[in-house]
This record gives C-alpha cells, structure tokens and sequence, in this order.
C-alpha cells in the first residue's frame, strides 16, 4: 500500500537534493559559509555550517524517500528555513517572482508541506 504523502515526500525530497547536492560539487556551500554566513556573524563556522546544512539537505532527502523519522527530518528542515527567511529572505518581501525577487513565499510553502507530514491527520486540540 502506498501512503498517502508519497507525493509530497517525493517531491521534498527532489527539491532538498537539488538545493543541497549542486553546491557540494561547484563550491558554492563553502562560497556560502564564506562569503555570506562568516559575514553575517558566524565566523570562523560559516564553512561547518553551511556543509551541515547541505549535508542535512541530502540525509533528510533519502529519510523522505524511505518514509523514516519524518518528524525529526521535518523539525530539522524547517528550522533551516526558518533561519532562511530570517537572515535572507524577509527582507526582500513576500513574492520569490513576479511581485519581488528572493522573498518568503517559497519557505512559507515548504514549510507548511513538512507541517503536514508531521501531523497529516491534523492536530487535536482538547476542547
């Protein structure tokens, strides 16, 4: 029986691999850690940081693919993002095209996506 987030994990997976794996090969995740997360105030771990990230991208990748420890992978993720729209994309607005450039709209989605595998029967609340 195939689960009803199969979709969604799929498609998780794909986006975290083709964000993490390009700039593990090209220099781009230490160019990053230099040129951006040592200048923002995490000097000298800018270079660690920005390889764990990326390695995070890649492991929770393959966790999605195989249905395994979703809630931690998600946690994981969205903190990421979360950071992501704090340090770089709230200042450029809302809109990643069209209206703006770089903005939160795309985290906001992810975001909400690995919120739905973690609760995909919703949440209970006690009334």
């Amino acid at each position: 029986m195939i689960d009803n987030t199969l979709i969604l994990r799929i498609a998780l997976a794909i986006i975290l691999l083709s964000h993490g794996l390009p700039g593990m090969f090209d220099g781009g995740v230490n160019a990053f850690g230099n040129s951006f997360l040592n200048q923002v105030g995490f000097s000298p771990l800018g270079v660690p940081l920005a390889w764990a990230i990326k390695i995070s991208h890649v492991l929770c990748a393959i966790l999605l693919i195989v249905n395994k420890y979703i809630k931690p992978v998600s946690i994981v993720t969205i903190l990421i993002l979360l950071m992501g729209i704090i340090m770089v994309h709230a200042s450029e607005g809302w809109f990643v095209v069209g209206g703006g450039r770089n903005g939160v709209e795309y985290n906001f989605l992810l975001i909400c996506v690995f919120l739905y595998l973690m609760f995909p029967k919703g949440l209970k609340l006690k009334s």
